[in-house]
């Protein structure tokens, strides 16, 4: 409790109720478009340029780790200021409503490798397998939530710009990550990084996050 209580101390009060709605939102998306998955055709994505990059089990880590990165960096972001935090998560709910509704129109899947090998590495990955089923793949929310993570503090001169670099360079290395994982393939990637190019935009030039205040209005 009292570690809970310490990171709600470096939220801001407007940005606690919008942060705890896109971890509602992301959970409600990715779980239920699987409900719409009986009798689907799923298409496989995967490329020549896929099957050239190597199974690096390793990089699981980095994939797992993915979770502090963006809890840090959303907390971070949100606490700039009420309107950027408000265009930040704004962007994130569009995008992982389109997220949703790719999902369930143009289902994807891949083919993971066998892995055969036993040790922490391989067993991670193969944990990964086990609880996270080959769909949801195009765009992919790894790297959606990524380039958030950069996007939403790149311009943001109060921010050291060697963390701005470090958002960067986590944001490139968590999108290796789903490749040499076999969790997604080349455009997974590139779809995940151009949505959330595409929204982070939206949301400034047609001002969709003056939308996100009513959540805060007191009743």
């Amino acid at each position: 409790m009292d570690s809970t209580k310490k990171i709600f101390n470096y939220i801001p009060k407007y940005a606690i109720k919008p942060l705890i709605l896109c971890v509602i939102f992301n959970f409600t998306v990715y779980s239920g478009v699987r409900l719409f998955y009986t009798q689907r055709i799923f298409h496989n994505l995967t490329t020549y340029y896929d099957n050239k990059i190597p199974v690096i089990p390793a990089f699981t880590i980095i994939y797992f780790g993915s979770y502090i990165f963006w809890i840090t960096n959303y907390i971070l972001i949100s606490g700039i200021n009420e309107k950027h935090c408000y265009r930040f998560l704004t962007a994130d709910l569009l995008g992982k409503l389109i997220c949703g509704i790719i999902y369930i129109c143009f289902p994807t899947t891949n083919v993971r490798p066998d892995i055969i090998k036993s040790d922490i590495f391989s067993d991670m990955l193969k944990f990964l397998y086990n609880i996270d089923p080959a769909n949801n793949l195009f765009p992919s929310i790894h790297c959606l939530v990524s380039w958030y993570c950069f996007a939403g503090l790149r311009n943001c001169k109060n921010i050291p710009a060697f963390y701005r670099y470090f958002s960067l360079f986590m944001a490139i290395l968590i999108c290796i990550s789903t490749l040499t994982t076999k969790q997604h393939v080349i455009v997974d990637v590139i779809g995940g990084v151009t949505l959330a190019e595409l929204t982070w935009q939206l949301s400034l030039h047609l001002k969709l996050y003056k939308m996100l205040k009513f959540i805060n209005q007191e009743v």
